[in-house]
């Protein structure tokens, strides 16, 4: 299918959008599509939609990523049996009422902002019945030069993803959907992180990473926010494709450069986020300006690189969250930090990929950035007080 493009209106009111690490495109700690007076946190999400919670709500204070691997006899129906019981939790649990067998049901919470996405990976469509239902465009991140993937953050049949506003609450649901999932799936690996996506007053504000950077200035609202991320394919149909991508950031050598190399890197401000040819935050950026014959914007910064102009107006919806981590290698300990990121698109051959390549070559952020994990997930849409989720794909 043709990728999606914006109007010139909305694309340039993308303002110039940014991505991190060869990754296509920064996170959205920004509102998206509801009403910006609205506070960050102690929201009560609503489980049953068109759309699965998660997608274009702001990102929570704190997030945990659950891939799974298939046990041998899971087949299609197992699954099926596999996503009721996650869809009973999920109802619950963003409600705040205690899982079916909750053996710990105090934990559970209601206001605390609680979204859990599910996504299914690629092995799903290999399935018996299931090979004609792969979505168009849904495909495995081709290897990429400044990659150095690694098994532990890469892959995944099924994705659970937790978001609210504390630990507690994320880790109490991740417990839950992992012991519902042991009589089918096993856990492939578990990513947490966090995001500061409210000020001091609890208004909602573009939230940084781990570099200083303003992250998430571009992400697409209202109709440019459905025509860039959401299916009308078939059975995926209000669903959309997610790429996430652990992306681990070298603050030493970030840290030894001056303020103005890491701003030209960007192409935008450190301080507020705006573009280096002036202005605010959200300010659209003029990629023809010069100064002294040269680009203001130089022709490598990432948000240059990364704008829908320079991408034949594709664009896609981009969450994140920054994670430390550590680890003892060799009898020594090491510390690593970065940026689990994550785009919604509805095709990520046609969207993503192009992006990614473009990112990939020339993007002067691949000094101080890796791509250590990759995994790709189909989301299915939303569901209702009767039904499940995938029920449009699993259902008989």
């Amino acid at each position: 299918m043709p990728a999606p493009h914006v109007s010139r209106r909305h694309m340039f009111g993308y303002a110039g959008a940014a991505t991190l690490g060869g990754t296509a495109g920064l996170v959205g700690g920004r509102l998206l599509a509801a009403d910006a007076s609205q506070d960050v946190v102690q929201q009560d999400h609503p489980a049953h939609g068109a759309h699965q919670a998660g997608i274009a709500t702001r990102t929570q204070a704190v997030g945990e990523l659950i891939a799974f691997d298939l046990l041998p006899g899971t087949d299609r129906a197992a699954l099926g049996r596999l996503m009721r019981v996650w869809s009973s939790d999920i109802s619950a649990l963003t409600a705040g009422r205690p899982a079916p067998g909750d053996a710990t049901p105090d934990l559970a919470q209601a206001s605390v902002s609680m979204t859990i996405l599910v996504g299914l990976g690629p092995r799903v469509f290999d399935l018996d019945g299931l090979q004609a239902n792969r979505p168009a465009g849904f495909q495995e991140i081709p290897p990429m030069d400044h990659d150095a993937l690694d098994e532990r953050w890469s892959g995944g049949d099924l994705l659970a993803w937790v978001s609210a506003d504390d630990a507690t609450s994320v880790a109490h649901a991740a417990r839950r959907l992992t012991v519902d999932a042991a009589p089918f799936a096993s856990p492939r690996w578990t990513q947490r992180g966090s995001w500061r996506s409210a000020g001091p007053d609890g208004q909602p504000v573009t939230g940084r990473n781990l570099f200083g950077q303003v992250d998430g200035t571009g992400n697409p609202t209202d109709d440019a926010l459905s025509a860039a991320v959401f299916s009308t394919d078939g059975w995926l149909t209000g669903g959309t494709q997610l790429v996430v991508r652990r992306i681990e950031m070298d603050l030493g050598t970030w840290d030894d450069l001056t303020r103005d190399r890491q701003e030209r890197s960007m192409g935008r401000t450190l301080a507020t986020g705006a573009p280096l040819t002036g202005g605010e935050e959200h300010t659209p950026m003029d990629l023809s300006a010069t100064a002294d014959g040269a680009p203001v914007i130089p022709l490598d910064a990432h948000a240059r690189l990364a704008h829908p102009s320079q991408n034949s107006g594709r664009t896609m919806l981009r969450r994140g969250l920054n994670y430390t981590h550590e680890e003892w290698i060799d009898g020594r300990q090491v510390a690593t930090a970065g940026l689990i990121f994550s785009a919604f698109q509805a095709s990520i051959a046609d969207q993503f990929i192009p992006v990614q390549r473009t990112l990939d070559q020339s993007d002067a952020l691949n000094e101080w950035t890796t791509a250590i994990g990759s995994a790709v997930f189909a989301v299915p849409p939303g569901f209702g007080p009767d039904g499940w989720i995938a029920e449009g794909l699993l259902g008989d």
